[in-house]
């Protein structure tokens, strides 16, 4: 059964918060598939990507491009395993795949949008109705992610 978390977004922008935890799954070996809501937001993302820091390099395509599958990082609006990745970020309120085949599975959200927190509410609910064992964490006034629950 997969490991679910919850990352609550108080101190930082979904920007600011994404890449560092991309490049711990990859240094970790994991295969990974950041699924966004748009496709809109799935190529900002990308974008931002390749720029948000100039001393890293985060491998990565979309879902978009030729060679999804091959991808270490892929974003994707598809609720398919395109990559086959063991972890899935699921972003800005989108709606996880029906089966949670992964090793994990996190929801990022923005607390301070009204719709990302009841999404976010509304899958801890049902998750937790079907018997899966949670995490949940928030930032702290650094930044930094606290383990509440």
């Amino acid at each position: 059964m997969a490991e679910i978390l919850f990352y609550h977004l108080t101190e930082s922008k979904l920007e600011d918060a994404l890449p560092p935890l991309l490049e711990k799954s990859v240094e970790r070996g994991w295969r990974v598939a950041v699924q966004t809501a748009d496709p809109a937001r799935r190529d900002t993302l990308d974008a931002h990507l390749w720029t948000w820091r100039d001393e890293s390099f985060l491998p990565h395509g979309t879902d978009a491009a030729e060679g999804a599958e091959q991808q270490p990082v892929l974003l994707t609006v598809s609720p398919e395993n395109l990559n086959a990745a063991s972890v899935r970020f699921l972003v800005d309120g989108a709606e996880p795949p029906g089966a949670l085949d992964y090793d994990r599975v996190v929801f990022v959200f923005d607390g301070y949008d009204q719709t990302q927190l009841e999404a976010a509410r509304a899958q801890w609910k049902k998750l937790k109705g079907e018997g899966h064992a949670l995490t949940y964490w928030q930032q702290t006034a650094e930044g930094r992610w606290e383990k509440k629950a």
